[in-house]
Order: C-alpha cells, then sequence, then structure tokens
C-alpha cells in the first residue's frame, strides 16, 4: 500500500540501518545487557505473567538476556513465528535450546523461531507487554518499522480484541528522534526502552 509517506520512510530506514551496519559486535551486546536492565525495571514489565517478545537478529539491539531473564522470573515469554503472508505466529520460549533457525522469503532471511508448539496468531492478545521490535519512534510514540507489516497486523488485532498490553518498542538512544513519517493507521507505542532509559508517551 503505497502513501506520501513512503519515500520519506525508505529513506529514513536506509539512514537508521546503516548507522546499525557500522555497530560492532561488542556494543550490540552491550546495549542488550542495558536493554533488560531498563526493561526489567519498568512496573509493566515488573507485574507481567505473560510476555510477547521477539528474537533479536543481527544488529538489532539485543533481547536474549531480556528473554531468559524474564523466564527466570516466571514469566511465560511468547515469540513470534512468520507466515507466508507476513502475519505472525506465536510460541512458548522454554530457553535458547527451544529456538529453530528458520528461513523465509527463498532464503533470503533467516528468523530464530519458538521450536515448539505454534499457539495461533490470537495468543498475543493473551500478553500483558508486548516488547515491540522497530527501527526509530518519534515523540508522539509513532514508531517506524522495517516496512513489512508484520506488527501492523499484531496491532489491530489487539486493537480488535479489545485487548491493552503495555506496548514497548526497543531501541537504541540515537534512534528517538523529533518524527518520524507517519500514516492514519499507525498506533503509538506507550513507551520506548533504551540502553540509557525509558521514555513514555502521554499521547499513547
Amino acid at each position: 500500500m503505497g502513501t506520501e509517506d513512503e519515500p520519506g520512510k525508505r529513506a529514513l530506514r536506509r539512514r537508521l540501518l546503516a548507522a546499525r551496519f557500522d555497530l560492532t559486535a561488542a556494543e550490540v551486546d552491550a546495549a542488550g545487557e542495558a536493554l533488560a536492565a531498563r526493561a526489567l525495571g519498568l512496573p509493566e514489565v515488573a507485574r507481567a505473567r505473560t510476555v510477547a517478545a521477539y528474537v533479536s537478529m543481527g544488529d538489532e539491539p539485543g533481547t536474549l538476556a531480556l528473554l531468559d531473564a524474564l523466564r527466570a522470573r516466571g514469566v511465560r515469554v511468547l515469540l513470534p513465528a512468520l507466515l507466508p503472508d507476513n502475519d505472525l505466529d506465536w510460541g512458548a520460549y522454554e530457553g535458547p535450546g527451544s529456538l529453530a533457525r528458520v528461513r523465509h522469503g527463498g532464503g533470503r532471511m533467516e528468523l530464530s523461531e519458538p521450536a515448539g508448539q505454534r499457539l495461533g496468531p490470537d495468543a498475543v492478545t493473551a500478553a500483558d507487554v508486548v516488547l515491540l521490535p522497530g527501527l526509530a519512534v518519534d515523540g508522539r510514540g509513532l514508531r517506524l518499522g522495517r516496512g513489512g507489516g508484520s506488527y501492523d497486523r499484531v496491532l489491530a488485532r489487539l486493537e480488535r480484541s479489545g485487548a491493552r498490553p503495555a506496548l514497548l518498542v526497543l531501541l537504541y538512544d540515537t534512534e528517538v528522534l523529533a518524527r518520524v513519517p507517519a500514516e492514519a493507521h499507525d498506533r503509538p507505542v506507550d513507551a520506548v526502552v533504551t540502553p540509557s532509559g525509558a521514555r513514555r508517551f502521554t499521547g499513547a
């Protein structure tokens, strides 16, 4: 679905992805450890019984430390599995050994997904907190994703179901921007978590 904002989104995505590409493995790992500490300190995460999360890939802010810390607390962690139509199914995270590397898009993309039982796309509606990937967020709480639309579907499903989990996007500090290109269907997140702290969005 093309819109007048798409050229701006594409250019911004290229710039943000290039900045991530310049990060060292040590910087990515350190950011993941800091993110875990920041996220675990949030009240909505501390009281959550079920968290829908994701396994970071490449130079994304790391999530494995956070996933393992949540599981150690007894939290039920749900992880996505990409479906052929770009929607997301979900499965339970049972530790690093419960993940499988799965190729998508004719082998162009490899993701770590839960290897166990699939719980269906609606499983996310039971989450108390949903952790969202992204490339940037702005002062309105509007998130810029990679453009595949998978999490737009998740957010629409949550709205249709009447579920109201806390929506948190995990980013690097430099990816909190004054403004990102937005469309009418874009939904704001409640907060952004970065290695240096968390920021809440009152309009979310």
